[in-house]
C-alpha cells in the first residue's frame, strides 16, 4: 500500500512537472534549474510577523488572456505563480497589453486542522489592479503593484475544493500609476513589462481575534521597546504576553491587559550596524480565558539615523557615529523571472555579493522587493535607501512641480503610505525616496512632510537627482560617470545618489547581442578596473567637502544595460572583491589631506602659455620654444560650460598649454588635480604622465604613477597639456598636489 502511494505521488509530480517548463530564449540564471511547480518560493513570506500555520498557494494555476472587459473563457494553459506572465519562469512568456486582462484560476483545499478558524488570503504583490473571487463570490479589489493585500475569505469557503479567481488589468506605461521602469516596448533603461501576480500567494488560519498588525519601536538611548498591536475584537479580559530574546538567549517577559501598547526594557542594548547587525527576537501571545488564541514571532533592532553638524559640515550619522554610505543602485530584475527572483537563494545571493565587495548600503531603485529581501538586508547589515516606484510624467530642470490629476495623486499617496506602513519595521531601511529625477514629482514639500509624518525615524530624500526643492534631510545629485559633490546648503547632508554606470558587455551573458550600452563602455576587466578605481578614488577627497554617501550604478546588468557589477545572469562578477573591497572600505577610513604644489585657477587665476592651433614639433618637450605662444590666465573653456573661473575663452576644437614651475624638493605622493572636458593628455618634462577620456563635473585627483615620479626635478619643471573638445561643453585646468594621510 505504501509503495503504491509513493508511486502515485511520483507519477503526480511527474505529470505536474510535464505541464510546465520555462520558456527558452535570452539568458537564464543558474537558479532557474531549481524552480519547479512544487517549490516555487516555498519560504514563509512575512518574516516580520511569523505564524506557524500557513499554506502556500504558489505553483501552477490556470490562466487566460482576454479582452479588457472579458471574463473567464476557459483555460488557455498553466502558469507558474508567482512568476510574471511575461517571464520565462512563468512557462508562458506572453505580453499582456492595456487592452487585455489576465485571469488566473486554481483550486485549493483548506487543511482540516483549520476548522473553526478564520482564513486570511494574502497576495504579497500583484501588478496592477486585481479583483479576487472565491467560489464565484467577489471578495475585493486592490490597486497597486507593490504592497501586500489580504482578504478574509472564511465566509466564501466550502468543504472540499475551493476555487480562487484573480482578474488583473495593468495599464503599464500608458497609465499614471507607480510602475517603475516597466514599458510595453523595452529599450535602453526601460525594461520588459510585468503583469499580474509576481510575489507569493498564501493563506493562514487565525482566530476571530488575532494580531492583524504589530509595530515595534526600539529606543537605543534608553533600551525601551514599545509594541503597538492591532487586534480586532479585543476582549476586556484579553491579555497580551511578550518575550524579547537576545541572540544569546537572554530576555524578559511581560504581560499586559488591553495590549494596545506594551513597553519592555532591554538593559545595555546592542546596536545594529552594518558590521554587527544585531537583531532581537520577540514573541507575542494573545491570551483569552487562559488559552493562547494567537501567537506570532517578530524581530527588531536598536539603531538610529540622523543628520547633524560636525567640523566637516552636515553629515549622516548612524548610532551617533559618522558613516559614509557606499553601495549600488539595485534594480531588482532577473532575466528569467523579471520582477521575481527565481529562488530565495538567488534573492539572497545579490546581497551576499554586495557584502563581499565591501559595500554597506544599497539603493532599491523605483521598485519594492518581497519582504524577505529586506529581511536578508536586516540580517546581513545593509543600509537601504527605498525608492517609491515612479509613475506619471517627467518635469524638466526649470519646470515647476507636476500638477498630477486627483486620481493620479491619490493613487501615489495611498500606495506610498501602504508601502511605508508595511516595510518600516525593517531596521535596514534608513531613507525614503519619494521621487527620482523629476519623474512624477509633485507637491514635493508636502510629500516630504507626509513621509516624515508616516515615519519620523528615518531620513527623507526629497528627490534623487535633478530637481531639488531644498527640503528633506539630504541634497542628492546624479553625475555620470562622475563623481561629483552637491554644493553645501548648510541645512542638509550631501549625497551622490547615482554615479558610475561603467559598462562592459560580456559575450555569452547578454540579453541582446546588440543594443547594449553603459554610460561609458569598456572591453575587458582590466580596462573597467582602471576606470572604476579612478572613480572611487575621487570619493575620498569629496568627503572632505561633506559628501557622505555615493550610490554606484548598478548591481547587475539589466536587459540592454551592461553597467552592472555582475552580468544579468549573475554568472560573471565583473568587479572583483580583491581589488574593489579596499576601495569601498577606505571610504570609512581617514580622510586624505591635499596640499597644493602647483595651484589651479580655481581660487586664483594662474598664467599659462596657450595655443589654439596645432603647434609644430615636440610642443610638450622641456626645451620647446613657446615664446610665440600667447600668455593667458586659466581656466580655459567656453563661458557656457558649468565650470568655475574661466579666464580664457576657449571655443576651438583643441587647446595646448605649457607652464613652468619650480620645485625646491620632489615631494612624495604627487598627484594631478584636474578638471577636463573632454579628452586630455598631461606631460611633465616631455613625458606623458596621464591621459583622460571624456569629461568630469569637478576637479578630480589622479596620482602620478610611482614609475613616473622621477620625471619631476628639483629646480625648473615644465607641465604641458593638450585638451580636445568632442561635444557639449569644454574646459581644462590642471594643478599639482600631494596626498597625505590625516593624522
Amino acid at each position: 500500500m505504501w509503495a503504491m502511494l509513493c508511486l502515485a505521488l511520483v507519477i503526480a509530480t511527474m505529470r505536474t512537472t510535464q505541464e510546465w517548463s520555462p520558456v527558452q530564449g535570452n539568458i537564464m540564471t543558474r537558479w532557474a534549474a531549481d524552480v519547479s511547480p512544487t517549490n516555487a518560493h516555498p519560504e514563509y513570506p512575512r518574516p516580520t510577523m511569523v505564524r506557524e500555520e500557513w499554506m502556500s498557494l504558489n505553483g501552477l494555476w490556470e490562466y487566460a488572456i482576454v479582452e479588457k472587459e472579458g471574463s473567464w473563457p476557459g483555460a488557455q494553459g498553466r502558469i507558474l505563480v508567482p512568476y510574471p506572465v511575461e517571464s520565462a519562469l512563468s512557462g508562458v512568456k506572453k505580453a499582456v497589453t492595456p487592452e487585455q486582462r489576465l485571469i488566473y484560476r486554481r483550486n485549493f483545499v483548506v487543511p482540516s486542522g483549520w476548522d473553526g478558524k478564520r482564513t486570511i488570503l494574502h497576495f504579497d504583490a500583484v501588478d496592477w489592479e486585481a479583483t479576487v473571487s472565491v467560489n464565484g463570490s467577489e471578495v475585493g479589489t486592490h490597486r497597486g503593484g507593490y504592497d501586500r493585500f489580504s482578504f478574509d475569505i472564511t465566509n466564501q469557503l466550502r468543504s472540499g475544493d475551493n476555487l480562487i479567481e484573480v482578474s488583473v488589468w495593468d495599464p503599464t506605461d500608458e497609465g499614471t500609476q507607480p510602475r517603475g521602469k516597466q514599458v510595453l516596448e523595452p529599450q535602453g533603461i526601460w525594461y520588459t513589462a510585468v503583469t499580474g501576480i509576481w510575489q507569493s500567494v498564501w493563506i493562514e488560519p487565525v482566530s476571530k481575534s488575532y494580531f492583524r498588525n504589530i509595530d515595534v519601536q526600539a529606543d537605543p538611548h534608553t533600551g525601551k521597546v514599545k509594541v503597538t498591536v492591532d487586534v480586532p475584537g479585543m476582549g476586556e479580559g484579553d491579555l497580551v504576553g511578550s518575550t524579547v530574546t537576545y541572540p544569546a538567549g537572554q530576555g524578559t517577559y511581560r504581560q499586559l491587559k488591553e495590549g494596545e501598547e506594551i513597553e519592555l526594557l532591554v538593559s545595555r542594548p546592542a546596536l545594529w550596524t552594518p558590521d554587527d547587525p544585531v537583531l532581537y527576537k520577540m514573541r507575542l501571545w494573545l491570551v483569552r480565558d487562559g488559552h493562547v488564541i494567537d501567537a506570532v514571532e517578530t524581530y527588531f533592532a536598536f539603531r538610529w539615523i540622523e543628520v547633524k553638524e560636525d567640523d566637516v559640515g552636515r553629515r549622516i550619522y548612524l548610532n551617533g557615529e559618522p558613516i559614509f554610505q557606499v553601495g549600488p543602485l539595485d534594480q531588482g530584475w532577473w532575466p528569467d523571472g523579471l520582477y521575481t527572483a527565481p529562488t530565495d537563494d538567488a534573492l539572497k545571493y545579490d546581497l551576499e555579493v554586495l557584502k563581499e565587495l565591501g559595500f554597506n548600503a544599497v539603493r532599491k531603485h523605483v521598485k519594492v522587493e518581497p519582504e524577505r529581501w529586506y529581511w536578508w538586508c536586516d540580517q546581513m547589515g545593509l543600509l537601504v535607501w527605498q525608492d517609491m516606484p515612479s509613475g506619471d510624467k517627467y518635469i524638466g530642470g526649470n519646470d515647476p512641480d507636476l500638477e498630477r490629476s486627483a486620481e493620479s495623486a491619490a493613487q501615489f499617496e495611498e500606495e506610498y503610505s501602504r508601502i511605508i506602513g508595511q516595510f518600516k519595521r525593517h531596521p535596514s531601511i534608513v531613507m525614503w525616496v519619494p521621487f527620482n529625477e523629476g519623474w512624477g514629482q509633485y507637491d514635493t514639500e508636502r510629500i516630504v512632510e507626509l513621509t516624515k509624518k508616516l515615519d519620523p525615524t528615518r531620513l527623507v530624500n526629497n528627490v534623487s537627482g535633478w530637481i531639488d526643492r531644498g527640503v528633506g534631510d539630504v541634497y542628492d545629485v546624479h553625475s555620470y560617470p562622475g563623481p561629483s559633490t552637491p554644493p553645501a546648503d548648510g541645512e542638509r547632508a550631501l549625497v551622490l545618489g547615482e554615479f558610475g554606470g561603467l559598462g562592459w558587455p560580456v559575450a555569452g551573458h547578454l540579453w541582446w547581442d546588440k543594443r547594449n550600452w553603459g554610460y561609458r563602455t569598456y572591453t575587458s576587466e582590466a580596462e573597467l578596473r582602471g576606470h572604476y578605481e579612478r572613480l572611487f578614488f575621487q570619493l575620498n577627497f569629496m568627503r572632505a567637502k561633506g559628501l557622505c554617501a555615493a550610490i554606484y550604478t548598478q548591481t547587475t546588468d539589466v536587459e540592454g544595460e551592461v553597467n552592472g557589477l555582475m552580468t544579468y545572469d549573475r554568472a560573471v562578477l565583473k568587479v572583483k572583491p580583491e581589488w574593489a573591497k579596499p576601495l569601498h572600505e577606505a571610504l570609512n577610513g581617514p580622510v586624505p589631506v591635499l596640499r597644493t604644489v602647483l595651484p589651479t585657477s580655481e581660487e586664483e587665476r594662474q598664467f599659462w602659455r596657450v595655443a589654439t592651433e596645432r603647434p609644430e614639433g615636440d610642443w610638450f618637450a622641456r626645451g620647446f620654444d613657446d615664446s610665440e605662444w600667447a600668455v593667458a590666465e586659466g581656466g580655459f573653456g567656453a563661458l557656457a560650460t558649468p565650470a568655475p573661473n574661466v579666464g580664457f575663452e576657449w571655443t576651438t576644437p583643441d587647446i595646448w598649454l605649457r607652464r613652468e614651475f619650480e620645485l625646491s624638493r620632489v615631494p612624495a605622493g604627487l598627484a594631478l588635480r584636474i578638471w577636463h572636458d573632454e579628452d586630455a593628455e598631461v606631460y611633465v618634462n616631455g613625458v606623458m604622465v596621464a591621459s583622460f577620456e571624456r569629461w568630469v563635473d569637478e576637479y578630480v585627483i589622479f596620482p602620478v604613477a610611482v614609475g613616473k615620479r622621477s620625471l619631476f626635478k628639483v629646480g625648473k619643471n615644465v607641465i604641458a597639456v593638450h585638451c580636445k573638445q568632442t561635444s557639449g561643453g569644454q574646459f581644462i585646468d590642471v594643478g599639482l598636489v600631494t596626498i597625505e594621510e590625516r593624522r
